[in-house]
């Protein structure tokens, strides 16, 4: 099975160009899969039904994961299942008549914009450190942009006279983005006192670079941000995409265009977008109860 596995991950790379991480998360999913196929003694997909996929969407359901988890877990085995059939690797597709459980869109985490300027204001501009992950709260902030882009942007990607951001998303679609003042102020504060010293005398077309002169990795821009976070005294959840999550919300706040959110998010299908709409039709109920006398 392992075999099959590895043909349809380089599949998802090579014509279907995912990003690394969603691939990733392929690999697992379908490892885990395969494990469980294994201790109950079945080494050909050929040989795997309906029956078996239901018993272990029954035990991922016995080890407390969440229906999002084991709802992610069954795309990734109907993609499997799918390709192989596809390929003619395999006869017939098990998953075809399992459903897919129906879930509610979950609404993402936003700041307040006062917590926004708490957070990006805490970095300690008379060091290197602080003047980089001050330019990359404005950049990440200013473009919606995801945690990994921010960690691929390269030199080329920014263009500071135009005020744009080029980035590459999701299935290598990539998209220009609009800049604002503050993070164009930021990157050119970043590029003439703090990068230098970074690079150490090496090369690197990376924007944003790590004391050793390397790329910094998604996982450290996310540790960064929370660490901030809890210098400005924010009590709200902090996850990778908070300060993406509040680009859009606030840009709706203030009357932007859900189709030009669409693109400067780079989403490929305008109901991701209309998540964010429940939040602002949420803010507005709250603040109809706190003012309005007749509440």
């Amino acid at each position: 099975m392992q075999n099959l596995i590895d043909l349809f991950l380089n599949y998802l790379s090579v014509e279907r160009g995912l990003a690394i991480n969603t691939i990733l998360s392929y690999k697992r999913d379908l490892s885990r899969y395969k494990r469980f196929m294994e201790s109950n003694k079945i080494s050909d997909v050929s040989k795997i039904s309906k029956e078996d996929i239901r018993t272990y969407l029954a035990y991922q359901k016995s080890l407390k994961l969440s229906p999002t988890s084991i709802a992610r877990s069954l795309v990734s085995i109907k993609l499997f299942h799918r390709f192989l059939v596809r390929e003619k690797l395999a006869i017939t597709d098990p998953t075809s008549v399992i459903d897919s459980p129906r879930l509610l869109k979950k609404i993402p985490d936003a700041l307040e914009l006062s917590e926004i300027n708490r957070l990006i204001a805490t970095p300690n501009l008379r060091n290197i450190n602080g003047i980089r992950d001050r330019a990359i709260m404005e950049t990440t902030y200013a473009a919606g942009l995801r945690v990994s882009e921010v960690s691929n942007l390269r030199i080329q990607d920014i263009n500071l006279e135009a005020g744009f951001v080029r980035c590459v998303g999701k299935g290598q679609k990539e998209r220009v983005v609009p800049l604002g003042r503050e993070a164009i102020v930021s990157l050119k504060r970043y590029l003439e006192k703090s990068r230098p010293s970074l690079l150490k005398k090496k090369h690197s077309d990376f924007l944003f670079l790590n004391h050793r002169g390397n790329r910094l990795s998604r996982i450290y821009i996310w540790k960064m941000i929370k660490h901030y976070a809890r210098l400005a005294g924010i009590n709200s959840p902090i996850r990778p995409h908070i300060l993406r999550h509040s680009f859009a919300t606030h840009l709706l706040e203030r009357g932007a265009d859900l189709r030009a959110l669409q693109e400067m998010l780079g989403h490929a299908d305008i109901s991701t977008t209309q998540i964010y709409t429940h939040i602002n039709r949420d803010r507005l109920k709250s603040i109809h109860r706190k003012f309005h006398p007749r509440p």
